[in-house]
């Protein structure tokens, strides 16, 4: 109780909960648009429970990996070599290199999940006509495209959240920070579900630009795996900009499509 009292009159404590705020809000619309996306395949009875379940499954994973702090801390130490490493960068480290540790390899097979699943979605929303029907009538089709559902977003799930508590340990030493922190951001990720879902399921450009999303976040936890530090400012400085020119097509093609009408 002492630790929580001292913490609320230290005006450090505060800047740090309001810039990890910002970060986890941020490391968790890369989650949210995976989830919307999946969500989005099934029947629309189903879709508002998985958003939901995948949520909490995001908030379970990431409170149960705050309390296992010092296990999380040691999947950063390597685990296997292969003696492979790229030349030496600006501050002497290697451009990347090939001792993997857990983190690493969990990042790996993340980002490769990612990149396989944005390709297929991305091969069906280009062609159609190949679609094997991932939104289907038959209730016992629909349940087993949730159960499945489910299981990708838990896979996805554990990757993000050993990311974002890796970032929160990275930035402050207090737990209750962390934690509300991470109650903050689930929260943020849960009122916003539902409306970014349904904008990504009502603008079909929109999904072609948010599986481009997936494929980069794949290709950047791939090279974070080979130890290939990529800026997050970069990431999400080209999301906000490709968001943003989108968003302007999106008003264009309106105005256009009103110009039309009122023409006849």
């Amino acid at each position: 109780m002492n630790e929580l009292l001292n913490l609320a009159v230290d005006p450090a404590a505060w800047a740090a909960l309001v810039t990890l705020i910002v970060m986890e809000v941020v490391l968790g619309i890369d989650n949210l648009i995976f989830i919307s996306i999946l969500s989005n395949k099934l029947a629309p009875e189903h879709r508002q429970r998985v958003r939901r379940i995948g949520i909490s499954l995001a908030l379970i994973m990431r409170l149960v990996l705050l309390s296992t702090i010092a296990f999380i801390v040691g999947l950063v130490h390597p685990v296997f070599d292969l003696g492979i490493a790229g030349p030496a960068g600006p501050t002497g480290e290697p451009s990347f290199e090939t001792a993997f540790s857990w983190r690493d390899l969990i990042l790996l097979a993340g980002g490769l999940f990612l990149i396989w699943k944005a390709t297929k979605e991305i091969h069906h929303t280009v062609d159609p006509a190949q679609e094997s029907g991932d939104v289907l009538d038959k209730t016992g089709a629909a349940i087993s495209n949730v159960g499945s559902a489910i299981f990708q977003i838990i896979l996805l799930d554990l990757v993000f959240s050993i990311d974002s508590i890796l970032t929160a340990v990275g930035m402050t030493e207090h737990l209750p920070i962390m934690i509300i922190a991470v109650l903050v951001a689930v929260t943020v990720m849960l009122l916003a579900a539902d409306p970014l879902a349904n904008f990504i399921n009502n603008n079909p450009t929109v999904v072609m630009l948010a599986l481009g999303f997936l494929l980069m976040i794949g290709t950047v936890l791939i090279a974070e795996s080979f130890g290939m530090h990529v800026p997050k400012g970069y990431i999400y400085a080209a999301m906000a900009f490709s968001a943003t020119v989108e968003g302007l097509n999106m008003m264009s093609r309106r105005a256009a499509a009103k110009k039309k009408g009122e023409g006849h």
